[in-house]
């Protein structure tokens, strides 16, 4: 139908759009723009010619990784052994 359906509250409509213009001309694909964690979720594509497909995928967005933390053990001198440690969140 030329139509995304975006569900009830779901902030999706300024990030979703058809990734060609026209979708009859057999490319249905979206584009969903600036991932969210609360994107996570089922997606559902329903075409409809003389009969109608559906395909469902699961979108599971992650928490992008906190900026690591590193320092170092050791003695800062030529010949010694250090150890370089990080952690992220």
């Amino acid at each position: 139908d030329h139509h995304v359906n975006y569900g009830s509250g779901s902030g999706l409509q300024d990030r979703v759009a058809f990734v060609q213009s026209d979708p009859s001309q057999y490319d249905a694909s979206i584009r969903l723009a600036d991932l969210q964690e609360s994107d996570t979720g089922t997606y559902q594509c329903r075409v409809k010619k003389n009969t109608v497909a559906v395909h469902e995928v699961i979108v599971t967005v992650q928490e992008k990784p906190a900026p690591p933390q590193c320092w170092f053990e050791g003695e800062l001198v030529e010949g010694s052994s250090l150890l370089l440690r990080c952690f992220s969140r």
